[in-house]
């Protein structure tokens, strides 16, 4: 496979923390909120992350028709208000897939060398 067929139209590449969420909604499939995206990440990345940088993520995804969200049920444990579940939409399964097979492609027939790699 060529580079060339793995380019993601103007517009579509995604970041780094685009793929957190992304992965994140997969791994928590029904169950995934703002909370939880933002556990899942901090616990798998080992990294610090703020709930506005998720929100701000999700709503930039479900702008482009990558994620939707559906308001739940009102809850007295949140004071009466809803959680808003999202979930990853054919079109971020594409791009993430897409920042995936790129990523692969940069590291084809790299050898790790000074703590680089697969196992450091």
């Amino acid at each position: 496979m060529l580079f060339a067929d793995i380019i993601m139209p103007k517009g579509d590449y995604l970041g780094e923390f685009e793929q957190f969420v992304l992965v994140a909604l997969l791994r928590l499939g029904d169950d995934a909120y703002g909370v939880t995206i933002r556990r899942e990440i901090e616990r798998r990345t080992k990294r610090p992350t703020s709930a506005g940088s998720v929100y701000a993520t999700l709503d930039r995804l479900q702008s482009h028709g990558m994620v939707s969200s559906r308001v739940g049920e009102a809850t007295p444990q949140r004071g009466g208000k809803a959680k808003t579940y999202f979930r990853i939409e054919a079109a971020g399964k594409r791009a993430l897939k897409q920042s995936r097979q790129a990523a692969n492609a940069m590291w084809n027939g790299f050898e790790p060398t000074a703590g680089i790699g697969a196992k450091s």
